[in-house]
């Protein structure tokens, strides 16, 4: 008897010995790489509601779950490298903001999650196989939106009504920037509007593309999606303002340096929704699974000070659709 005695204490010390030891484990933190294309100043505010967004959820950046960024600074060279960083870190999910981060992940790593932020037609740059069943390691959200371009040009010719001859700025070897230049030509065409459209690789095509918009006369630029007109806006908007042609932008971050007019996105809100999809893939969902989410934030965005600088007037009634009046 005693013997049984003895040998069912033994197993309840060994069994509350192996509970001590589970409990003295450290519990892993995970470990999010984020993969940008500009530098941290370039947009604060995504950067915030990122983390605003992990905190809903309960994690705490330095407590609970760790942040490793990595930025390009503009140079798109080394998003590569950055991305392979990531990779050798072994980190959990990637958060890659814009398409060419995304890119530079899906080549470092087939296996490693990536959750792709402000991600331009992700299907037809081939980073998915469908909005509703992504396939593979990828999913997030995109900038897509089949009205943005209509909408973002009937605003332009609601503000400026005898804009006759539009210079649109686009990356032509950007992928998926065709879909944005085929929608907008539409819309331009619904509402009579001639389109000079030009292609720019890179800040050495941008003078090319300025005397070409002083020789054909333009009324006005409209500047399409692309995460290089960005990094390089300060001679776009300095052109538009030293030849005072009202010029509307994607998103409103060129209005922090002097632009007119933003209509697009508001990246933000894609950037507080993507702690979600960290947070399912943590929990152990798969991005093959994870539907990727279209916008569903848009923002009107009008500088007055801009407006004053060229001499042109915003009507009232566009001042009254605006979500941001910047005087």
């Amino acid at each position: 008897m005693s013997k049984i005695v003895n040998f069912f204490m033994l197993c309840t010390l060994l069994f509350a010995l192996c509970l001590a030891a589970e409990a003295q484990q450290p519990r892993k933190i995970p470990l999010i790489g984020r993969l940008t294309g500009g530098s941290p100043s370039n947009s604060p505010a995504r950067l915030e509601a990122f983390r605003q967004g992990l905190r809903e959820l309960g994690y705490v950046e330095g407590e609970n779950i760790v942040i490793e960024y990595r930025f390009a600074m503009g140079n798109f060279d080394r998003l590569p490298d950055l991305a392979a960083e990531l990779v050798r870190l072994k980190v959990d999910v990637i958060v890659a903001q814009s398409s060419d981060p995304v890119r530079a992940a899906t080549n470092a790593t087939k296996t490693i999650p990536i959750v792709m932020v402000q991600a331009g037609d992700p299907v037809g740059n081939r980073f998915i196989d469908s909005l509703a069943r992504p396939g593979g390691n990828v999913t997030g959200l995109t900038t897509f939106s089949n009205e943005l371009a209509g909408k973002r040009i009937e605003l332009f010719k609601e503000a400026f009504p005898k804009i006759r001859r539009l210079a649109v700025l686009w990356n032509q070897i950007s992928p998926g920037s065709g879909l944005s230049l085929k929608q907008t030509e539409s819309a331009a065409q619904s509402l009579g509007l001639q389109l000079q459209v030009l292609s720019l690789r890179g800040a050495k095509d941008f003078e090319t593309a300025f005397s070409a918009i002083r020789r054909e006369g333009a009324d006005a630029i409209l500047v399409l999606p692309d995460s290089s007109f960005f990094q390089n806006r300060i001679p776009i908007l300095e052109f538009a303002a030293r030849n005072r042609l009202p010029t509307m932008y994607p998103h409103s971050e060129f209005l922090n340096d002097s632009g007119l007019m933003s209509y697009g996105t508001y990246y933000p809100d894609l950037n507080r929704r993507a702690a979600t999809y960290v947070d399912k893939i943590l929990k152990g969902a798969k991005p093959a699974d994870l539907p990727v989410e279209q916008p569903k934030k848009f923002e009107l965005v009008i500088n007055l000070k801009a407006a004053k600088q060229i001499g042109v007037t915003i009507p009232p009634t566009v001042l009254m659709e605006a979500d941001k009046v910047i005087k």
